[in-house]
């Protein structure tokens, strides 16, 4: 990484956790991550869910058919209590295939196909701990009795401890961890086990979404926590431990459904999440931590190449602005609204090569 008070060139950074959706959302949202990234881990919640390998790879098509040579889309596969290990097997065997991820059933947006009982996919977490492919983990319980700001504390003690105890060898993300539960939960584990985080969670918590009225932009699953939690990822995130790398989890709906009466979960931040990152990491010293956490830890347990392009970002000496929506590709009246950080940005990328 090279590196003066004023600009900033790291190696060209991925996406280790995205949403693209379908359809006219996909052609909007695609070019925007792949101006920044290289590579994305592209998330299988679509409706009907992406449970096989044909379905994945249509999908990376339809992916690829809106974005310039360049950038690569890396595939999952949902898991279902109807998944056989025959698919996964073929899974481990298709190179841009990398990961298959476990929703629990309610947790998020397009979650009911997930899983119910983790004992009803234990045979296909052993056979992708035999074949290497990761999994990756929405590591929240959905039952009503736990309260939502304790699903991440309570699924690590009830699920995720017991599996990796049970398979050592099975390589394992936490995606978009929000606690210190997390951070220490990932940090008391072997090589197998790392966690990606977003650049939201690092930015707000639970006072910036409900203090002086509810700000329905900033609501996601999981959700923001308490202060104590986000300064604990941010103390993580900007170490260089090579346990905790990018995930955007930038997750586009439209303007009007983020703001209705039951409105949805989800930030979309992929315009600008390079600016906030290197905001984030000089407010907290650690600009030479950068390039780990966003270019090279992903990559690293991936198991992938570095990329050999370079990002540059530029301070400014005044603050900077982002646009605060993007039009939803062939509808000028959808928009989906970009994530506002709510606090000064100073760095904007201005070249990648």
């Amino acid at each position: 990484m090279q590196q003066t008070p004023e600009k900033l060139e790291i190696i060209r950074p991925d996406d280790f956790h995205v949403h693209f959706r379908d359809s006219s959302m996909l052609a909007a949202v695609v070019p925007e991550t792949a101006r920044h990234f290289a590579r994305a881990i592209v998330m299988p919640n679509l409706v009907p869910p992406v449970v096989s390998v044909a379905q994945a790879l249509d999908y990376r098509q339809r992916i690829v058919s809106h974005c310039d040579e360049g950038f690569e889309p890396l595939m999952t596969l949902y898991l279902t209590e109807t998944t056989t290990v025959d698919e996964l097997q073929k899974a481990a065997d298709v190179d841009e295939i990398k990961a298959v991820k476990l929703y629990p059933a309610g947790a998020t947006t397009n979650s009911a196909s997930g899983v119910t009982d983790v004992k009803r996919v234990m045979p296909l977490l052993e056979s992708m701990a035999r074949s290497g492919l990761t999994l990756c983990v929405h590591g929240e319980v959905t039952d009503p009795d736990v309260d939502i700001f304790d699903r991440e504390a309570v699924f690590i003690d009830r699920i995720l401890e017991p599996v990796r105890r049970e398979l050592p060898e099975l390589r394992i993300v936490m995606e978009h961890i929000t606690t210190s539960d997390g951070v220490d939960f990932v940090r008391s584990g072997s090589a197998n086990l790392a966690a990606t985080v977003t650049p939201h969670h690092l930015i707000l918590n639970r006072n910036d979404l409900l203090v002086g009225g509810i700000r329905p932009h900033y609501y996601c699953l999981p959700i923001v926590k308490r202060e104590k939690h986000r300064v604990a990822l941010r103390k993580a995130v900007t170490s260089g431990d090579c346990r905790f790398f990018l995930g955007t989890d930038s997750a586009p709906h439209t303007t009007e459904t983020k703001e209705a009466a039951c409105g949805c979960a989800g930030v979309f931040n992929a315009s600008n999440t390079m600016a906030c990152l290197a905001q984030v990491f000089e407010e907290e010293g650690a600009l030479q931590n950068l390039e780990a956490f966003c270019s090279l830890n992903g990559a690293d347990f991936y198991r992938l190449p570095h990329n050999t392009e370079r990002l540059v970002l530029q301070k400014a000496t005044k603050p900077v602005s982002f646009p605060s929506t993007l039009a939803v590709a062939g509808d000028s009246e959808q928009t989906v609204t970009v994530f506002d950080p709510g606090m000064d940005i100073y760095w904007t990328v201005v070249d990648h090569t």
